[in-house]
C-alpha cells in the first residue's frame, strides 16, 4: 500500500476515534496492552530478525535501542495501561466567560485529528505513540526506520487487536509499509490528511521535517545536554549525577553530552571524574578543551565540533568555564534547548542558571535523564519538543490536543 493511500484510509476513519468517549478509548487501551503481552512471542521473533539484520550496521548503543525483551514488552504494556489511567484531555473546559450580550463562550480541548510520527530504531515508540494518540482522540500514522520495521509491524498488529475489540477501526493505528525516504516526504506533504507531524530521531531527520514539511510539524530535540559543575558544587553529588547522565543510557536524547567545570574545581574534580567515568564495562571517552587536558590522563583534545555533537555513545566533551555566567553563555551558544543542569550548593548560582538557560527542562542538582514523559507524570511521551510554540518539553496527552470555542446563546445577534 502506498503512503498516500494509507493517509486517505486513516483520514477516512479518524472521526471514530476523534468522537470516541473516554470509556471506549480506555477499553481500547486495556485491550492493546493485553494484546501486546499475548503477542510477546511473535513480537520477539520479529525483533530477533531486525537485530540480526542490524548486526554490524548499528553501533552497540543503538542496538540496545532496537532490542526488545520480555521485560521491555511488559513495560510497553504497562505504559499503555498508565495512559488509560490518566484523565481524558478531550472535552476539558480550559476557559469560559459570559459575553455582555448574555451568551456563554467556552474554550474546550479537542483532538487534533490525525497525527503522524516518524521515528527511527526504537520499536517501543510504536506503542507509546499509539497509546497517547488513542487516549487524546487522535488517529495515528507511524513511520519507523527500516531497522525496526518488523518489530513495529508486529507491535502494530497487536495494538490493532485491542482497537477492534473495543469497536474502533484497526486503521486508527497504522504503520507505513514503505521505509524509503519517499514515505517520509509523503507524510511531510500530507496536507489535508495530516494534522500534526512529529519527528523523533537524529538531527538529520528532525531538520528534514522542520525544513520541508508542508503540514504543521513539532521540532523534537536532538539533545546536546549539559552538566555544569559549579565552584560551589558538592563534588560527590556532581560525580554521581554526571555518571548517571552520561553512562546509564547514552543512546537517548536526555543523556549528557557536555560537562562544563568551573576553573576552581579543575585540579580536584577532573581526576575524580575521569576515574568514575572511564572505569567499568563501558569506559567513556573524554574529549577535553585545552584548560582541562592537563588534569586528565586518558582524554583526547576536543575537536571543533565536539561541543556541538549529540554523540549518543560513551563519549563526553569536557570544557572549563570561569563562572556561572560563562557556563550560561556556553550553553546558549551550543545547546539544542533540550535539557541542561547545574550542580551547585549556591542558591544565587542556581537562580541565575534557571532564569537564563533557555531550555525545555532546566535542572538544579538533578540528572538530565529525568526529561521523560513517564518521569514527568505524563504516562509516556510522544517526543520532547525543543520549540516554544504549541508544546515544549515531554509531549503527553495535552500536547496532542487543540481547542475550539463553543458559543452557546439564546438568539443573540451582533
Amino acid at each position: 500500500m502506498t503512503t498516500e493511500t494509507l493517509m486517505r484510509q486513516v483520514k477516512a476513519v479518524s472521526a471514530a476515534v476523534n468522537l470516541a468517549d473516554t470509556e471506549t478509548k480506555n477499553r481500547a487501551l486495556h485491550g492493546m496492552a493485553a494484546a501486546l503481552l499475548a503477542e510477546t512471542e511473535n513480537i520477539l521473533a520479529a525483533n530477533a530478525e531486525d537485530c540480526r539484520a542490524a548486526e554490524g550496521v548499528l553501533s552497540p548503543v543503538m542496538m540496545d535501542r532496537l532490542l526488545l525483551t520480555e521485560a521491555r514488552i511488559s513495560a510497553m504494556a504497562a505504559g499503555v495501561r498508565e495512559v488509560a489511567a490518566l484523565p481524558d484531555p478531550v472535552g476539558r473546559e480550559l476557559e469560559s466567560h459570559v459575553h455582555p450580550k448574555g451568551f456563554l463562550i467556552r474554550k474546550v480541548a479537542s483532538p487534533l485529528g490525525v497525527v503522524a510520527i516518524i521515528y527511527e530504531s526504537r520499536p517501543n515508540v510504536t506503542a507509546d505513540a499509539a497509546a497517547l494518540a488513542v487516549k487524546s482522540g487522535n488517529a495515528c500514522i507511524l513511520r519507523c526506520g527500516k531497522e525496526a520495521h518488523r518489530s513495529a509491524a508486529a507491535i502494530t498488529n497487536a495494538l490493532r487487536q485491542g482497537l477492534t475489540g473495543a469497536g474502533l477501526p484497526a486503521e486508527t493505528v497504522s504503520l507505513v509499509e514503505d521505509t524509503s525516504r519517499e514515505s517520509a516526504n509523503a507524510l511531510m506533504r500530507g496536507v489535508g490528511f495530516i494534522d500534526l507531524l512529529i519527528p523523533r530521531g537524529g538531527k538529520g531527520l528532525i531538520s528534514a521535517c522542520v525544513e520541508n514539511a508542508r503540514v504543521p510539524c513539532i521540532e523534537t530535540g536532538t539533545g546536546i545536554c549539559h552538566i555544569y559543575v559549579d565552584a560551589a558544587a558538592d563534588v560527590e553529588k556532581a560525580l554521581t549525577i554526571l555518571e548517571n547522565a552520561k553512562k546509564s543510557r547514552p543512546s537517548v536524547c536526555n543523556a549528557a553530552e557536555v560537562c562544563l567545570v568551573h576553573e576552581a574545581l579543575l585540579p580536584s574534580f577532573l581526576p575524580a571524574m575521569e576515574a568514575r567515568l572511564t572505569s567499568g564495562e563501558h569506559p567513556v571517552q573524554l574529549r577535553a578543551d585545552a584548560k582541562c587536558l592537563p588534569y586528565l590522563k586518558t582524554a583526547v583534545p576536543a575537536g571543533e565540533q565536539d561541543f556541538d555533537t549529540e554523540f549518543l555513545d560513551y563519549v563526553l566533551a569536557v570544557g572549563a568555564v570561569t563562572d556561572v555566567a560563562a557556563a550560561i553563555h556556553h550553553i546558549a551558544a551550543h545547546s539544542t534547548h533540550h535539557s541542561d543542569a547545574i550542580v551547585t550548593e549556591d542558591p544565587a548560582a542556581a537562580a541565575a542558571f534557571t532564569a537564563q538557560v533557555d531550555s525545555a527542562a532546566v535542572y538544579v542538582n538533578v540528572s538530565t535523564r529525568f526529561t521523560d514523559g513517564g518521569e514527568f507524570g505524563l504516562g509516556c511521551e510522544m517526543g520532547i519538543s525543543t520549540q516554544k510554540l504549541h508544546a515544549r518539553g515531554p509531549m503527553g496527552l495535552e500536547a496532542l490536543t487543540t481547542y475550539r470555542y463553543i458559543v452557546t446563546g439564546s438568539g443573540q445577534i451582533r
